[in-house]
């Protein structure tokens, strides 16, 4: 698993670096029971309304099947390959069960083709295994974990994200999560044990708009340039710099605006709260 960097014989190969692919199995073909059509909505939600925008385009996909509950316990799985899947960033594996049955799963880094993986609460607490957290040894790096019980796994699922079991007590468990966060989870919660692989993946350059255009990006327009019909930074003579702090589109603060509801229910499981960066900032200015 590394990054491969093209030689600048264009202006867009020049700054452009794509994954090795080494941490892939070759040959590797997706399991078409676990394919399903994916349909492209532009940013527009079911009333045809852009509620994301700069989204449109790319390259056609078919959705990967994941199996994020893992309730298969007692029955050892085989991975048959790992794979490339074009709807996340992480690498994903397909597992093949002792009775036959296939599923995909997100693949932690180091596991390869040929491994034997277990899920619940009987399972050895080594990379690929999905257990409870009550069964997990303290200070255990984990990730795909799960917020409520049965419900499949939630948090850390992206490419090189990983979670520290913390401590317990009692029905809970405290995990610190990458941003700083220390949250308490049901420790009949499972996860899943390592850390998610393609840890690279944020060192890729794409190096052209094209490549931003195939992942189904459209460009981004700085507000300053619209009108002020379309965006509370546009329109005055000539060029300007908004002539405000900046905002979205809506108005509502685009740099350390407070987005998260003051009476949220998960309020109470978190333990300490992530620094945020206008906290940093005040901070600075004191």
């Amino acid at each position: 698993m590394g990054i491969r960097v093209y030689k600048p014989t264009s202006a867009g190969r020049r700054n452009a670096s794509v994954s090795d692919f080494a941490d892939l199995t070759p040959g590797a073909k997706p399991e078409r029971n676990l394919l399903r059509p994916k349909r492209k909505t532009g940013g527009r939600n079911n009333q045809g309304k852009i509620t994301a925008r700069h989204r449109g385009g790319g390259h056609k996909q078919k959705y990967r099947v994941i199996d994020f509950r893992r309730a298969k316990d007692g029955m050892p799985a085989v991975v048959d390959s790992v794979q490339y899947d074009p709807n996340r960033s992480a690498r994903i594996a397909l597992l093949k069960y002792a009775d036959g049955e296939k599923s995909y799963v997100v693949a932690p880094a180091g596991l390869k083709a040929g491994d034997t993986v277990h899920n619940g609460p009987e399972a050895a607490p080594v990379v690929g295994n999905c257990l409870p957290l009550k069964f997990i040894p303290l200070g255990t790096s984990v990730c795909c974990i799960e917020l409520r019980a049965g419900r499949g796994a939630t948090l850390c699922r992206s490419a090189g994200t990983q979670a520290t079991l913390m401590a317990r007590e009692a029905d809970w468990a405290q995990i610190s999560l990458p941003s700083g966060e220390i949250r308490r989870i049901p420790s009949v919660c499972r996860a899943t044990i390592g850390q998610v692989g393609n840890s690279d993946h944020m060192n890729v350059r794409l190096g052209k708009a094209g490549r931003s255009r195939w992942l189904g990006r459209r460009p981004h327009v700085r507000g300053t340039a619209m009108n002020p019909i379309d965006h509370p930074h546009g329109g005055g003579e000539g060029r300007t710099k908004g002539g405000r702090h900046p905002v979205s589109p809506q108005g509502k603060s685009a740099k350390g605006g407070a987005t998260r509801q003051k009476r949220k229910p998960s309020n109470s499981s978190i333990v300490r709260r992530r620094k945020s960066r206008r906290y940093g900032q005040l901070k600075l200015h004191k």
